[in-house]
């Protein structure tokens, strides 16, 4: 069959489809799971006949936005929270994974920049981190804590001040997205090149693993969630750039929605950043080696497992429920 006589014969099943997606029609579970069905069959005939078509990636985002509503629309015992963290936003992951990868290549690339760049320019990083903080943390080195910036001022208040500009940092980087990703895209370049030129500092210095015990005690969580908040901000820059088959304003609001769940989602990684930062990274050349290398392992491995491998699993868990249906 041809890919024209395709669309024509079944455009007003997807039709259909959008509807239900939207809200616009009301479906209960079990018709939404015989219409994926019908879905799923039809973007298993357009990959297999016109694999290059724009026809299989319409099909493609079609079945995972309708997939998501037969999930979420399956009664459950689950708080909605507990769904939320669970079930919705690993999805959305997976969805959108390959923007995961885009942020993740982009911060090693623009870091390397930072290390390349302090390497090459003794004042490099002056400039990044001004004076001031650059002659505090040679005093520290000199007196042996290279990382004592992070004991002054108090415990609660290091960790409120901390975690709000955390969180500052990561709204700029989500909702700068709407600057077609320019803006997400610059505000992840300044904080990489900082933290590789800031790196390179104390490899410099001869003090690189003090640094890491300290700083990546709580820079593991915080780290990798500006990077998720970046891959956030892109998803909904693209939602704009590239609205497919929708209008573009209803693909806004579809890569809003979903962007800025993937963006909530690092909130509760921000705050535990910001307390380790306050309460626990003070004490990091006190603290025995294996306890502060165990405690970045831990961090950097709940982090990883929930935005890298759950959603793996959510997606073949939720697969194969829909496969029963």
């Amino acid at each position: 069959m041809r890919e024209i006589a395709f669309i024509k014969q079944n455009k007003e099943k997807w039709l259909e489809f959008e509807q239900a997606i939207f809200g616009k029609t009301k479906k209960n579970p079990d018709d939404l799971a015989n219409l994926y069905i019908h879905l799923v069959n039809d973007l298993s005939y357009a990959q297999t006949y016109y694999p290059k078509s724009k026809t299989v990636v319409y099909l493609n985002h079609l079945a995972a936005q309708t997939y998501q509503k037969i999930y979420k629309t399956k009664r459950t015992e689950t708080n909605r929270i507990k769904y939320f963290f669970l079930t919705e936003v690993p999805l959305l992951v997976y969805e959108y994974r390959r923007y995961i990868l885009y942020a993740f290549l982009l911060f090693g690339i623009l870091t390397a920049i930072g290390v390349v760049s302090a390497k090459n320019d003794a004042n490099f990083v002056r400039l990044i981190l001004g004076d001031q903080y650059v002659n505090m943390t040679l005093e520290n080195i000199e007196d042996g804590n290279p990382v004592a910036v992070y004991k002054t001022g108090s415990n609660w208040g290091s960790f409120i001040g901390i975690t709000l500009n955390n969180l500052r940092v990561g709204a700029l980087s989500y909702f700068f997205g709407i600057f077609i990703g320019i803006g997400t895209f610059y505000i992840l370049m300044k904080n990489c090149i900082m933290l590789g030129s800031f790196q390179y500092f104390f490899y410099e210095r001869g003090v690189f693993w003090e640094s890491v015990r300290g700083v990546w005690i709580h820079g593991s969580m915080e780290i990798f969630a500006i990077v998720i908040e970046a891959a956030a901000g892109f998803i909904l820059g693209a939602s704009i750039l590239f609205p497919r088959t929708f209008s573009r304003v209803n693909s806004f609001k579809i890569g809003f929605k979903n962007s800025f769940k993937i963006f909530l989602s690092t909130m509760p990684f921000t705050f535990a950043a910001g307390f380790l930062e306050g309460y626990i990274t003070r004490y990091s050349m006190e603290m025995p080696t294996y306890l502060s290398v165990g405690i970045i392992l831990i961090t950097l491995s709940l982090i990883s497992f929930y935005y890298l491998i759950y959603p793996f699993i959510v997606h073949k868990k939720t697969k194969k429920y829909v496969s029963t249906l």
